[in-house]
Order: C-alpha cells, then sequence, then structure tokens
C-alpha cells in the first residue's frame, strides 16, 4: 500500500514569542516493510534548522530554532511511503516468554535496536507491581511470545475504555492503569510496563495509522491523527513484530512507523521550548492518504 501523509501542527500565542526552540521526529525511519519515497518539512515563519540526524534509538531529529518575534507557528511534514508488512501470526515454533527474556539478558548487541535498551525500566515507564501481576496472568513463562503478546494487547483493548479526557501527555502508566481510561500512548505505556516487568523487551512506537470511514461517509481530511503502539522483540529469528492494544491486533501494512524508543519521551513529534508569556493553543491536522 502506498500512502500520502500530511501531518500539520499550528501553535498559537496569546502574546508574541520571542525564541522558540523544537525538536521535531517527523520524518519516518527505515523499518522492515516499509520504504520512504519522499519527505518535504514545511516550516512558517522560516526557522533555522541547526541539525538533522539520528536519534539515541530508532527515529530522525530535526532541530528548529526560530529567533524572530512571532504569534503563530507552524510545522508541517509531507510523505510518501510505501508499507507491504504482513500481519504476523503466532507460530508453533515461536520462542517462549521465558526464553525470549533469557536471550535478551545475555545479549551482547550494543545498537539502536538491541533488545538489551529495553528491558529495563525508562523515564516515564517505571515498573508497577499492579501492572506486572495483572499481565502475567498473561505472560506465562512457556507461553509463545507472539500468542502471550497479542492476549496482553487484547486484554487490555478489551478491559479499558478509550477517553481522549482522561489522561494528558503526562499522566503515568500506575495513573491510566488504575483508571482504567486512556488513550493509544497510555495503553502502549501500560503494555511496555507489563512486558518488561516480566523481562521481555518491549518499545514505544509512534508512527501513523490508516484510518477507515464508516461505509457510505467520506474519509474526513484531518481527522487521521498520530498513533502509538508496541513492538516485543520476539527472539533472534522472529524480530521486532508490533502489538497495538489500542486496537486488539498485530501490526500489518495499516501502521506507518515513524520512530522507535524507550517511552513517548524519545519518540515524541514535536517537543521543545519557547521563550514568552503563558497562553498557547495547538491544532493538529493528520491526513492518512491510501494512493495507491
Amino acid at each position: 500500500m502506498l500512502y500520502q501523509v500530511r501531518h500539520r501542527t499550528l501553535f498559537r500565542y496569546a502574546y508574541p514569542v520571542a525564541f522558540a526552540r523544537c525538536n521535531l521526529r517527523l520524518r519516518p525511519v527505515d523499518w522492515a516493510g516499509q520504504r520512504l519515497e519522499k519527505f518535504r518539512l514545511h516550516l512558517s515563519p522560516g526557522a533555522r534548522v541547526t541539525g538533522t540526524g539520528p536519534t539515541g534509538y530508532l527515529g530522525h531529529v530535526t532541530r528548529m530554532v526560530v529567533e524572530k518575534p512571532a504569534r503563530e507557528l507552524e510545522i508541517e511534514s509531507r510523505f510518501r511511503i510505501r508499507v507491504d508488512r504482513p500481519v504476523p501470526m503466532p507460530l508453533p515454533g515461536d520462542p517462549t516468554v521465558a526464553e525470549v527474556a533469557a536471550a535478551a539478558r545475555a545479549t551482547l548487541d550494543i545498537g539502536a535496536e538491541s533488545p538489551a535498551n529495553f528491558i529495563y525500566p525508562s523515564p516515564t515507564i517505571p515498573l508497577s507491581a499492579a501492572i506486572t501481576a495483572w499481565s502475567s496472568e498473561l505472560l506465562d513463562p512457556d507461553r509463545g511470545i507472539v500468542e502471550a503478546g497479542l492476549a496482553l494487547a487484547t486484554r487490555i483493548h478489551d478491559r479499558f475504555i478509550y477517553d481522549g479526557s482522561a489522561t494528558t501527555v503526562d499522566t503515568s502508566p500506575a495513573e491510566a492503569f488504575e483508571k482504567r481510561h486512556g488513550v493509544c500512548q497510555d495503553f502502549a505505556q501500560i503494555m511496555i510496563a507489563g512486558l518488561r516487568g516480566v523481562g521481555v523487551p518491549a518499545a514505544y512506537v509512534s508512527g501513523y495509522l490508516r484510518t477507515i470511514p464508516p461505509p457510505g461517509q467520506p474519509r474526513l481530511v484531518g481527522a487521521d491523527a498520530t498513533h502509538a503502539w508496541v513492538v516485543i522483540w520476539c527472539g533472534a529469528e522472529r524480530g521486532w513484530l508490533g502489538f497495538d492494544p489500542t486496537n486488539a491486533c498485530l501490526v500489518g501494512s495499516d501502521h506507518i512507523v515513524t520512530a522507535m524508543g524507550r517511552d513517548y519521551a524519545d519518540v515524541a513529534p514535536i517537543d521543545g521550548v519557547f521563550t514568552g508569556q503563558e497562553g498557547q493553543k495547538i491544532d493538529v491536522a493528520v491526513d492518512v492518504e491510501p494512493v495507491g
């Protein structure tokens, strides 16, 4: 499937901002089953780009600086990407949960995609005894890792309510777990905390999801959104496979990977600081359009 993606973020400030500095993680990474064909970044007002390069994990970061007073800041990325990723399935020969945990502990790889980077707690995903205990009911040490991961993703989908008003970007996994409400970020971080609690390497992925409108209704321009899900290292042969707890599915060609990290802080599409008085509004519009 070939996609044309547009992601526009507009910051409106109550008072002119004298200075702003942002990190942009909007260019999709190279990932199994997807190939980026074209990428363009538009910044308004004109900003100084101070560098573009890899992040500490799997992703690209562009650093931009706005040095002239402004009341608005528009950041828009457009790209074309081909995604041909079959949906993985549990197989009889999959390594078990215990075997994956042991292999991850024994690895000597220190690269960006090494499972060793994703075993331990991270700044915004600490371990939680409650989440570990709840997840462990499905993560039996002798269960195949892909089957177990899908079971946990499905349980989160079934037991939690999607509610955009229940949490914020700073809500901890433990808080969202207690509320049993949240959004894709919360569900992904809860799942990661549960997997790491039993020693299984799990990473946070940011990206985009193809959405299909109800029958007979048009696709609404700008109504799509960024998405978050989980990748689990499923052993040396199967590698990293995606699990989407928001939709209770394994990840195929409807998902576009932008970046992979330990948690949201590693892969946030946009973060930064500005100098000025309080008061800002953020409008985000995303289009994920299949074009062939």
